[in-house]
């Protein structure tokens, strides 16, 4: 008899980006849909909230019901603070609430069936904080909360962010728990792509309604996240890079209502990435073998 072959350990890296990581939901699909589920995961903001939804063991099909529920406006409104605070524009209390509802007040980290890393930015220190363990909903509420828009969550000596401001797409997290084989989806703009005196490949994002000042310092930083995050997957390495091919006029603050339009860029993409990713996930006795 041959001994049986094992796959690599699969890891997940989903990144942030609003609305945009509702591609995520559409990777995941695919994922199901080819029998291919994995073993760890790290996410960073939206690409945090669905990446614990997944690591708590809930069909994609119940994933993607939430999130397309969550597009409709009227249950966005009812997530949104009534009173903006002194810190920012939302408390977060109406959205930690909404999470410890689908999630569990009480859930932790050692609830979830996958191992699971949220990514943070401690705004004291100035250095990523990454939450592995302890309660579920806090950290969750931590990594997504944009500066400005959410206000901060305390957690000990910590001020947690969101953590897309350091490591938006943390390949190197999900290495941490063991990955041998990481998928990485990028969801934000890949400005790296664009040259200087060329038709840029990349357009920026489009912020309606917000005044011109506010809309570049918005623009210039989505342009150090891109820029960083290029820098930190040349370092880290992931076998599997997918960038869905998402709206421009859908970010971190617009496009909730277009869910279904965001999923199916993102099933695309990966259905396009699934050759790639089925060579990288080959047990190594299996390559092994065809070369001998």
């Amino acid at each position: 008899m041959e001994p049986a072959t094992t796959r690599p350990l699969f890891g997940l890296a989903l990144g942030g980006g609003g609305a945009r990581g509702f591609a995520h939901v559409g990777i995941l699909k695919v994922l199901a849909r080819e029998g291919l589920h994995a073993d760890v995961i790290a996410g960073t903001s939206m690409g945090g909230l669905i990446g614990a939804a997944y690591a708590s063991g809930s069909p994609v099909e119940l994933i993607e019901q939430e999130v397309l529920g969550l597009s409709q406006r009227s249950r966005l409104l009812r997530l949104a603070d009534r009173i903006p605070t002194l810190q920012a524009l939302l408390s977060g209390k109406r959205f930690e609430t909404y999470l410890s509802e689908v999630m569990g007040a009480d859930s932790t980290f050692g609830d979830l069936k996958r191992p699971l890393s949220l990514v943070t930015s401690d705004l004291v220190t100035g250095r990523e904080v990454v939450l592995t363990r302890g309660p579920l909903v806090p950290a969750m509420r931590a990594t997504m909360s944009l500066p400005g828009i959410f206000a901060p969550v305390e957690m000990g000596r910590y001020r947690l962010v969101d953590g897309g401001i350091l490591n938006n797409v943390p390949v190197d997290r999900a290495r941490d728990l063991g990955a041998e084989v990481v998928l990485a989806i990028d969801v934000l703009p890949h400005f790296p792509a664009n040259k200087l005196g060329e038709v840029p490949r990349v357009e920026a994002l489009e912020l309606p309604l917000v005044p011109p000042g506010v809309r570049d310092v918005w623009q210039a930083g989505f342009v150090t996240i891109s820029a960083l995050t290029a820098r930190n997957l040349e370092l880290s390495q992931p076998d599997v890079i997918v960038r869905p091919a998402l709206p421009a006029d859908v970010n971190v603050l617009f496009g909730f209502t277009r869910a279904d339009e965001l999923i199916a860029a993102g099933e695309r993409a990966m259905q396009a990435a699934l050759p790639k990713l089925h060579a990288a996930l080959q047990p190594a006795d299996a390559v092994d073998s065809r070369s001998l």
